[in-house]
């Protein structure tokens, strides 16, 4: 050995000992010199421990990673709850809803589907009229649309890439939506049901194995101040 090279190694050994590549070279030298009929038990045992610590280590980064996730939606949603109950008037509402609120919560465009018992051409318009973002259908389109025609609907809460018929909620938009969250609201009486959509051109931003607690909560809160304004 070069006599530079030792007198580093002797001044610092614990430089060695802290590589890992340079260890695990150190080893492996040391299993060619037994030969191939001695077997190192030790070694393995320390192999398959390294191998679990990486996967413990990747597992703690990976929960990590998801209570940052959890918290950072969980401020979106309090900080778009708190932007709606500012709201003093139905329009003051649909605006911050639209603007601020489509803002905070990263997405590209908000609607709100009313049902109507029966679509009169007058009143439907003249919802329409209040803001772009309304939408009026007949009954039943808000468990057709978030269910997609199969079965009942289980969840108040459907993320998950655009389905067909997402133009008909959309409307033509500069960029097609491509995932979205589905909202059913409750009116509350005898008043149809309606839905509130959070539309993406990000195809990964909703999708069906993402937690739904979030939004069913905000879908809740929108419940609450909606009826404040139907008569």
């Amino acid at each position: 050995m070069d006599h530079a090279l030792k007198n580093k190694i002797l001044a610092q050994p614990d430089v060695i000992l802290d590589d890992d590549d340079v260890m695990r070279a150190l080893i492996s030298a040391d299993d060619c010199a037994r030969g191939p009929n001695v077997i190192d038990l030790r070694g393995l045992a320390m192999q398959r421990l390294e191998e679990r610590l990486d996967r413990l280590e990747d597992t703690h980064k990976s929960v990590i990673a998801a209570a940052y996730d959890n918290l950072a939606g969980t401020n979106q949603i309090h900080r778009a709850i708190l932007r709606i109950m500012d709201a003093e008037t139905f329009d003051d509402f649909l605006s911050i809803l639209n603007d601020d609120v489509t803002q905070i919560l990263r997405v590209d465009t908000t609607r709100i589907i009313f049902e109507m018992r029966a679509v009169d051409t007058s009143q439907a318009q003249t919802l329409s009229n209040l803001h772009p973002m309304i939408g009026v259908e007949g009954p039943g389109f808000v468990q057709s649309y978030m269910t997609q025609g199969h079965g009942t609907l289980s969840s108040n809460v459907v993320v998950r890439p655009a389905p067909r018929g997402a133009v008909q909620v959309y409307g033509k938009t500069p960029n097609p939506i491509l995932s979205e969250a589905a909202l059913h609201l409750s009116l509350g009486g005898t008043r149809p049901s309606a839905m509130a959509v959070l539309g993406s051109v990000d195809a990964k931003q909703f999708s069906p194995q993402q937690a739904t607690d979030l939004l069913s909560f905000f879908a809740g809160v929108l419940e609450r101040v909606l009826r404040r304004w139907l008569v």
